[in-house]
């Protein structure tokens, strides 16, 4: 399995040789709201409202002390907006007071902020720290990882576990790039274009999907 995940990554890396975190961030504070704002939603509208939404809260006080209605309206557009918002606020009160103010580094501690799974968490330590702690798990790697036989979970904690087995650790960090940029371009949710796929030959579901 090993060698069919190094020979995946490479097809991958070939394919997409200038692949990168799609979310707008300068600091880990702007990455933290942005990919807690991107669950259901795509990345394109994320960066549409963040462009406006970094300007108006610069820090995290701005956001510990935001009015929750006000704040909701400032990213409705990216759905779920109210539960967002109040995980959001609460995450940035809750850095205050435990972590004076900054965004914690180690996945221990940034997953108790409300609204933070490991997937977030991923994202954060990687892209804004870079400490590799596991793979980030989204929809697309969770498709994709059933579809590629790398996991039989659906439970993206356990897909992240099945993983990190089998992906070197040097690629942890980008692979959920990879693999998200391939479902966004080729191995679409519902009509895959298996025939124009880099991975046909490796894929497990290929003849399923061109029947």
């Amino acid at each position: 399995m090993i060698q069919k995940t190094e020979i995946l990554i490479k097809l991958l890396r070939k394919e997409y040789p200038s692949v990168k975190l799609a979310l707008n961030f300068s600091n880990p504070l702007e990455l933290l709201i942005a990919t807690i704002l991107s669950a259901q939603c795509t990345d394109e509208r994320i960066n549409r409202v963040t462009k406006n939404l970094f300007k108006k809260y610069r820090n995290v006080r701005d956001y510990a002390k935001a009015d929750l209605k006000i704040f909701g309206e400032d990213i409705k557009a990216t759905g779920f907006y109210k539960n967002k918002a109040k995980n959001i606020i609460a995450a940035c009160q809750k850095i205050i007071e435990k972590f004076k103010g900054k965004v914690p580094r180690k996945m221990e501690e940034i997953t108790i902020l409300p609204g933070v799974g490991r997937k977030t968490a991923n994202i954060v330590l990687t892209f804004a720290f870079k400490r590799i702690e596991g793979i980030a798990v989204d929809t697309h790697v969770r498709r994709l990882s059933k579809r590629l036989g790398l996991s039989k979970n659906d439970d993206p904690n356990k897909i992240e576990q099945d993983l990190i087995k089998i992906i070197p650790k040097k690629d942890w960090g980008n692979f959920s790039c990879l693999l998200i940029e391939h479902g966004r371009n080729v191995c679409l949710a519902k009509k895959p274009l298996c025939r124009e796929c880099i991975l046909k030959n490796i894929c497990p579901s290929f003849n399923y999907f061109i029947k």
